[in-house]
């Protein structure tokens, strides 16, 4: 691989001298500090500044690391990055290499990094990222959801009737839609889920990401629910939902497949019935005797 004047192929790029400094958005470990990329390490080391969501995770991910950060280390999250950006934006236009690091995974995605980046952009100034580690990938990835059309819905409201809202207007929603919860909200959430969406609509929570503890639970929206209400939830957690399936209310017989693949999950006749019934609107005593009668 061809090394150009900013930088190698796999250290960190060094500034033109008396040149225009840049920002660097690098992906940091979502659990497992094997993850870390050679080129975040390489970065930690060698930045003008180090801007961290929590400089205390600072701290212990360059200890797992064996890293020493060499730059000045900053605190920058959501309550200060108003304040801080033009103060940040300076030191770069000055000719510093600026490092942005949040507590897990890609900065700017559901984490500090935007007004940075979108300040940077409207400034002129470069920014580039070391990629890494992603919660939203991972997890999706994992779902055995379809993976080809996606999109990421990060934290719904925490007021019931906007989170209400907001599902309602996602409801016909055609793609695979990744959400993020805390675990003392997950039951709150996938009550939610279960009424704008229905009851048999397939998803997946993904919990404890790269942890030794990794949990991917993957059922209808019932089964989900029925489970967050009896376990004790723990970490951090990704939720990934199938998108709304073609209205296409046919005949019963025309759904008796779907039905049999619920039963593959272990739900009976009965509950299975009852959620295609409802998902694809047909009658669900003549879709129970379509059942029955291709199972002769």
């Amino acid at each position: 691989m061809e090394e150009d004047q900013q930088g190698g192929a796999s250290g960190p790029a060094i500034p033109i001298e008396g040149g225009p400094g840049y920002i660097v958005l690098a992906a940091t470990p979502i659990g497992n500090m094997g993850d870390a990329s050679a080129r975040l390490i390489s970065w930690l080391g060698s930045a003008d500044i180090v801007a961290a969501e929590d400089t205390r995770r600072l701290h212990r991910l360059v200890t797992s690391l064996d890293v020493q950060v060499t730059g000045r280390i900053i605190s920058y999250h959501e309550h200060n990055e108003a304040a801080k950006t033009p103060e940040l934006l300076a030191q770069v236009q000055s000719g510093k290499v600026l490092l942005m690091v949040t507590d897990a995974g890609m900065p700017a995605v559901s984490d500090p990094g935007f007004r940075l980046v979108e300040a940077a952009a409207a400034a002129g100034v470069r920014v580039t990222a070391a990629p890494g580690p992603s919660a939203v990938l991972t997890a999706l990835a994992l779902s055995g959801l379809p993976t080809d059309r996606f999109c990421f819905e990060g934290f719904l409201p925490r007021k019931a009737g906007e989170r209400a809202g907001r599902l309602s207007e996602l409801a016909g929603e055609r793609r695979t839609m990744v959400f993020f919860e805390a675990p003392h909200r997950l039951e709150v959430m996938l009550r939610a889920l279960h009424t704008a969406f229905g009851p048999g609509r397939a998803a997946a929570v993904c919990r404890e990401l790269t942890k030794t503890y990794e949990e991917v639970i993957r059922k209808p929206l019932s089964g989900l629910l029925e489970w967050a209400e009896a376990a004790e939830i723990r970490g951090e957690i990704v939720v990934v939902v199938a998108g709304a399936p073609e209205a296409a209310p046919g005949t019963p017989e025309d759904h008796v497949a779907a039905v049999n693949e619920l039963m593959g999950q272990g739900l009976r006749m009965k509950e299975a019935v009852a959620l295609v019934a409802h998902d694809v609107h047909v009658s669900k005593r003549e879709l129970y005797g379509a059942v029955l009668a291709a199972r002769g």
